[in-house]
Formats: structure tokens, sequence, C-alpha cells
């Protein structure tokens, strides 16, 4: 039996030590680990008790086997999927799907901006007296912030105040967004509240009809 087979457990050897005048070795006996009577080194059965050599030696660990292929494979399978799920979860959650026509979409924007403009404006002149500002820019913050969202989506906004009165008092006004990609609609608002467009490459007027 071999004597680094794990299943063996700790051969039984006694040393003896022989002097001589020009040597010193030692001789190595094995034994059995049940009679103790010395048998051969390769003996997996005792001839003197009958012992199984082979078997594991009480308290022994046996050697662990090694994972197989198959199993290798799939415990990357089970990372692999793992890691591909949690991917997946971070973009259906975190990155936003684009959804509907982007066309509609910019001319719904613009039409919003001028609608927020449009009611910055109302706004300001019923703390004024009714009076209009020359320019859109000094009504303050939400007429910036309505503007921006037309620019946004390429439409640039323009503001016209209508005619001084005799008292020195802008009543009306008019609003446009005009868009800078081809085929997009072009959007007027006036203090009348009513929204019109126009696919025509030109400024939307108060003839176009509402939209």
């Amino acid at each position: 039996m071999n004597p680094d087979d794990p299943r063996a457990g700790p051969p039984n050897i006694s040393r003896e030590h022989i002097q001589g005048p020009h040597s010193n070795f030692q001789i190595i006996m094995y034994t059995c680990r049940e009679c103790e009577n010395e048998i051969n080194q390769a003996t997996e059965l005792c001839p003197h008790c009958g012992a199984d050599l082979t078997e594991p030696f009480p308290g022994a660990e046996s050697p662990k086997a090694k994972p197989s292929l198959g199993k290798i494979l799939l415990r990357w399978g089970v990372l692999l999927g793992v890691l591909l799920a949690a991917i997946w979860s971070f973009l259906w959650f975190i990155v936003p799907e684009r959804q509907g026509n982007p066309t509609a979409q910019a001319e719904a924007r613009a039409a919003e901006s001028l609608r927020g403009i449009r009611a910055a404006l109302i706004d300001f002149a019923a703390a004024q007296g009714g009076a209009y500002p020359q320019r859109f820019e000094s009504v303050g913050e939400r007429v910036r912030l309505a503007a921006q969202l037309a620019q946004s989506v390429n439409y640039q906004v323009q503001y016209t105040p209508g005619p001084v009165d005799a008292g020195g008092t802008i009543r009306t006004f008019a609003l446009q967004a005009r868009a800078g990609n081809y085929g997009f609609r072009n959007f007027y608002l006036d203090d009348t509240g009513i929204l019109r467009a126009t696919k025509e490459s030109r400024a939307a007027t108060s003839a176009d009809p509402p939209y």
C-alpha cells in the first residue's frame, strides 16, 4: 500500500539504527495498524489479522473530489445570468425609454412654452394696470424659463408688443415660435389666448387656423 495514499492513514513505522565503522543508516519497518505485526509496504490486506488497510484511517478526511467541468460551467452560467439580470434591471429603471413621435413632442413643448409666456405676461399686465412691457424679458424668471423650454426643442420665440395708445400704454402683444427643423409646425399666440399654427415654412400669423 502506498504510504502517500490518504486512505491508509499514518503508517506504523519503526526505525532501527545500525551503527558500523563505515555506515550510519536506518532500516524502516512497516507494521499493521490493527495487529502491529510486520507487513510489506504494498500490502492491502494484513496477512496476520485480515484488516483492510485500504480503508480510510479513522478520523482522517477523505480527499475532496475536484468539481467536474459541467459543474464549473454551471456555476459560471449562474454568475453570468445574475450579472445580466442586474444590468437589465439598471437599464429598465434608470435609463428613460424614448417613446412617441419626436416631432409631436417638440411641437407640444413649443406650444406649452408660448402658453407659459402668455400667462406670465397676463400676470405682469394685471399688476401694471393692463400695460404690457416693451420687452418680454423684463417680466422675469417665468418668461426666461418658458423660452428655454422652446429652445430645448429647437424653437425660437419672438415677442412683438402692440401699438402704444394715447396714454403711452401697450395693450396688446403677439408671440411667435419658429421651428428650427423643416416640417415642424410654427406657432402664433396673442393676448386673445388662441394658439394658431401652420406647417408652411414661414412664421405663423393670426390668420392661421387654431392648433
